[in-house]
C-alpha cells in the first residue's frame, strides 16, 4: 500500500478518554487511526466517537473487526461472557476480570502489520500508569519488549510510542483540558449501556480524574 500522506505515525484509538486525548496531543504526527472491535459490551460506545474525532481531525479511520475475541477468550468485558462488570474502585480483586488477555499484544501486532503495510514509522498507544496494577499488557515492562519487537519484525522498524506510560488518568485530563477537548464526546463505562453506570471502575477512575483537572460537567 503507499503512504496515507506525509504523518508518519497510526494511532490505536478506541473512543476514550486517553486514547482521544492521544489522538489531538499528536495529531500532527498521525495518518491513520485504527480502531479493533472485540467484542467488548462497550465498543459500540466507543467507537462511534474514535471515528468522530479521526474525522474531525481529517485523519483516516478504520474499525478492525477482532471477533475471534469475544468467541475464545473470557473476559467479563466481554459481550459473550455471562459475568456483570464488577462495580467498585479498581483493585486487583475487584477489576480483575475485566482483563483481557493480551488485548494490547494482539491489536500492537496487527497496528505495526498495518503500519508496514502502509510505510508508517511510528504506532501511538494510550496506555497509561494507572492501569498497571490491574492490566500486565499496560504495564512499561510489556512496552519495552514490544517496542522492540515491533522496531525489530518490520522492515521499516516502526517505532511504538507509548508516552502516556509514566501518566496518571488526571494527567491526561489536565492535557486534555490544555487542548479543548469536550470528555462529553469520549466513552469510558464498561457496562456500555445508554448511560454510564458511574459505579465500575472506568467510570469512578474517570469522574475523579476529570475533577483533578477541574472538570464537573463532562462526566
Amino acid at each position: 500500500m503507499n503512504k496515507l500522506n506525509d504523518k508518519p505515525g497510526l494511532i490505536v484509538v478506541s473512543g476514550g478518554m486517553d486514547s482521544v486525548t492521544m489522538l489531538y496531543d499528536y495529531a500532527d504526527q498521525i495518518g491513520l487511526g485504527v480502531s479493533f472491535d472485540y467484542g467488548s459490551k462497550h465498543n459500540a460506545k466507543e467507537i462511534p466517537f474514535a471515528k468522530l474525532h479521526c474525522e474531525r481531525l481529517g485523519i483516516k479511520h478504520i474499525t478492525i473487526p477482532l471477533k475471534f475475541i469475544n468467541e475464545y477468550f473470557r473476559s467479563s468485558l466481554l459481550s459473550n461472557s455471562d459475568e456483570d462488570i464488577p462495580e467498585g474502585a479498581y483493585a486487583e480483586d475487584n477489576m480483575s476480570s475485566t482483563v483481557v488477555p493480551f488485548r494490547n499484544g494482539i491489536m500492537l501486532s496487527i497496528a505495526a502489520g498495518i503500519a508496514e503495510s502502509y510505510d508508517l514509522k511510528e504506532v501511538y498507544i494510550a496506555n497509561h500508569f494507572g492501569d498497571h496494577s490491574i492490566y500486565p499488557d499496560c504495564r512499561a515492562s510489556f512496552i519495552r519488549p514490544m517496542k522492540e519487537a515491533l522496531q525489530e519484525g518490520t522492515s521499516n522498524s516502526v517505532k511504538l510510542m507509548a508516552p502516556y506510560t509514566g501518566w496518571s488518568k488526571a494527567d491526561i485530563a489536565k492535557r486534555g483540558v490544555e487542548l479543548g477537548i469536550d470528555y462529553r464526546e469520549t466513552w469510558s463505562c464498561y457496562k456500555g449501556e445508554e448511560k454510564p453506570c458511574g459505579k465500575c471502575g472506568t467510570c469512578i477512575e474517570r469522574k475523579e480524574a476529570l475533577e483533578a483537572a477541574g472538570i464537573f460537567d463532562m462526566f
